[in-house]
This record gives structure tokens, C-alpha cells and sequence, in this order.
């Protein structure tokens, strides 16, 4: 939402958000381009596109208002399948059209839609889902820290541990323990890091995202 008041504020244009991937030719979602939009979210369905919140366990299991799920598509511009991958194809599309678009989202009850992770990218620790970009939300406001990156590293006793890496604020230093404490105080337990490492930097794509599995493998690595 930031972004979008500083480039409207500049250019005097709007900044809009929308959804979409290659296999549904690309666009499914968008903001409505005027005062109705919700900055931060990617918007509703376009005309003659259907969508559904479910549990990325059980798809044919639907989720409620703003609690986070995998996203479902079904319209016109949802592909019939892989060439020549069948196997690809069946773990992609459901009965009756539906695409499985691998992103957990939550949905409003006006039904704009926000992204909230990728479900490759999801931490199982101790049987609970734990989304790394709520973890990161929280940890970027502590004052010592100037970029966040979170992953989930094996455990030998809960799936996965969280596990947080850091690059400190310019004069700072790192305080585990405070950053955990600070971390308590805003997540539930389970989502709260089990460690804190500092790194000189985080590995990015071409346009700026932070690459986890990458601060993963190094990690892994350490």
C-alpha cells in the first residue's frame, strides 16, 4: 500500500493490482481501477471467472472469510492442461475446471482476495502451517532489523523448525533473545522463530523478491 501512494502521488496515475499465472492465459483477478480498489489485495474475479478458498490438504474441503487457503480458479482462460504431462496435469486441475494455483490466500467478506505465501513456501512445524511472510511482517518492525527472510529448517522433534535470517540495521547488533521476546509479543507461540541468524545480505530475483529456498540451501549448508 505504500508503494501505491507514493507512485500515485508522484505520477498522478493509479497503481492497480492483479493475480494471474501463464496457465490462465494470464489474468484471473484485479483491482477495480477507480476508488473501490483495496490496496495491498490483487482485487475480485474478472467477469465469468469463479474462484474458491480451500484447504490445500483437501481441496474439496472450502474455507471461510479470512482464513488462509489455497486459491482455486475456474473461467475461460484456465488451460486444458501440460502438453505431453499428464501426471502434471492431473495434480494441477480438478473436476469441473478448477485450477490449483499453489498460492495461499485469504479472502475478505467483500471478496477481494490477498495473497499471503506460495504453499511450497509454507513452514509444518509441530502439525501447524505457518505462513513465512506473517513472520516476516512482524520481525521487519523490531528496530534492529532491516530485512527478513523466513524458512523452515528440519526438526528433529516438530516437522520443521522456523527459523529466521536477518540483516541488521546499520549500528546494530544481534540479540537473539530480544528479537524472539519482540517476536512472542506479536505471533503465536508456534510461529515465533526458534532461531535468529544474522546474514550480510539476502539473495534476490531480477525484480527484488527475496529467493527462500535459496537462504534455505545455505543455511542448510552452515
Amino acid at each position: 500500500p505504500a508503494t501505491v501512494e507514493q507512485w500515485e502521488s508522484v505520477t498522478g496515475g493509479l497503481l492497480v493490482e492483479g493475480y494471474g499465472m501463464t496457465e490462465t492465459s494470464p489474468v484471473t483477478l484485479g483491482n477495480p481501477a477507480g476508488g473501490t480498489r483495496r490496496p495491498g489485495s490483487v482485487g475480485v474475479p474478472f467477469p465469468s471467472t469463479d474462484i474458491r478458498v480451500v484447504d490445500p490438504h483437501d481441496p474439496a474441503h472450502e474455507l471461510g472469510t479470512d482464513e488462509p487457503g489455497e486459491l482455486l480458479v475456474r473461467g475461460p482462460q484456465v488451460f486444458s492442461g501440460y502438453w505431453n504431462r499428464p501426471d502434471d496435469t492431473a495434480r494441477t486441475l480438478l473436476d469441473g475446471g478448477w485450477i490449483r494455483t499453489g498460492d495461499i490466500v485469504v479472502m475478505d467478506t467483500d471478496g477481494f482476495v490477498t495473497v499471503v505465501d506460495r504453499i511450497k513456501e509454507l513452514i509444518i512445524t509441530g502439525g501447524f502451517n505457518v505462513a513465512p511472510s506473517e513472520v516476516e511482517e512482524a520481525l521487519r518492525a523490531h528496530p534492529s532489523i532491516a530485512d527478513v527472510a523466513v524458512i523452515g529448517l528440519p526438526s528433529e522433534h516438530s516437522g520443521e523448525d522456523v527459523v529466521a535470517a536477518v540483516v541488521l540495521a546499520p549500528g546494530a547488533t544481534l540479540d537473539e533473545a530480544a528479537i524472539r521476546e519482540f517476536a512472542r509479543a506479536n505471533l503465536t507461540a508456534y510461529k515465533v522463530p526458534k532461531r535468529v541468524v544474522a546474514v550480510d545480505e539476502l539473495p534476490k530475483s531480477l525484480i527484488g523478491k527475496v529467493l527462500r529456498r535459496k537462504v534455505r540451501e545455505s543455511l542448510l549448508d552452515a
